[in-house]
């Protein structure tokens, strides 16, 4: 190919087309377990993460509920990948095989929101919510109440029912019910077969499965670094446990005039996809996490 500028903004329009269509054909998870914020500047405060209002009977003046003293911030980042086609690769009419790697730099693209997502989740027992403690922790205050939304025990029937129980137990600072009821297990690869058990089966060791159906399962593949971490949601109401905030949506850029740096030093074509978001909780009521490590220990 004659390297010249039609040419190279028919070969950008090329790789673009191949980075879009993989980027909007690709299946990503992470809308099942976040909410998307849009985001206008470096970061957003969610100051209004500390209040779950309700309704009640208006009698006399109208009961102004105020937010709680809560600062959570979450800060945008800045993301991006690049690939360099040496301009010989060009001239010698090799470009063709670079467009099978756009293509997955667009479907890398569409999967990064659960890259953060997920990430969150796993880390959400060590990293901070509204409230100042972890995400996942046994010590979070509702009023002069003390509820747990965190277990070390390994998946079963019975940690299942209790983490349940406890998603639906979870009162407002008002002393009313949540009314939360909790509709996705998420699992691991490796606990696949114990979710599709609990959820799934008609009958376990001859006896009835009356779990059938209380949740949906799904089973995440970024959760084979923790196998044993196991996560109960509720994802049924407008706000979703997690938070993804998108500040600018990943771009393909690239950079091919002769006067551009990397085409005069190097004599190298850039291509390339950038972004700003990031992944923070939004109500640790609606989730409970488990590391699962219990067992493991008795056993050790």
């Amino acid at each position: 190919m004659i390297v010249n500028q039609a040419n190279l903004h028919g070969l950008s329009v090329g790789y673009s087309t191949a980075f879009n269509k993989s980027f909007d054909t690709t299946q990503s998870n992470y809308q099942k377990v976040a909410t998307v914020v849009p985001s206008t500047t470096g970061e957003q405060d969610y100051k209004w993460l500390g209040q779950m209002p309700g309704m009640r009977e208006w009698m006399g003046e109208r009961e102004i509920q105020a937010l709680a003293a809560y600062d959570y911030l979450i800060k945008n980042k800045k993301f991006e990948m690049t690939i360099g086609v040496p301009r010989d690769d060009i001239e010698d009419d090799k470009y063709g095989v670079y467009t099978p790697l756009f293509s997955n730099m667009g479907e890398a693209a569409a999967l990064h929101p659960d890259e953060l997502v997920f990430g969150a989740m796993m880390s959400g027992f060590t990293e901070k919510c509204y409230d100042g403690l972890s995400f996942f922790n046994t010590a979070h205050k509702v009023g002069e109440k003390t509820y747990s939304n965190r277990s070390n025990k390994k998946l079963s029937r019975e940690s299942y029912m209790e983490a349940r129980s406890s998603i639906m137990s979870i009162k407002g600072d008002k002393g009313k019910s949540l009314k939360l009821v909790p509709d996705l297990l998420v699992v691991s690869p490796a606990l696949e077969e114990e979710g599709k058990l609990i959820l799934e089966a008609d009958q376990i060791e001859g006896t009835t499965n009356v779990l059938k159906g209380t949740a949906k399962l799904h089973v995440e593949p970024a959760l084979a670094e923790h196998p044993e971490y196991w996560f109960l949601l509720c994802t049924n109401r407008f706000l979703k446990p997690f938070i993804y905030q998108l500040r600018k949506k990943i771009k393909f850029v690239s950079l091919t005039k002769d006067t551009d740096e990397n085409v005069f030093l190097l004599d190298e074509f850039l291509y390339g996809a950038d972004g700003r978001s990031n992944a923070g909780y939004g109500f640790w009521q609606m989730a409970y996490g488990s590391t699962g490590e219990a067992e493991q220990q008795a056993q050790g």
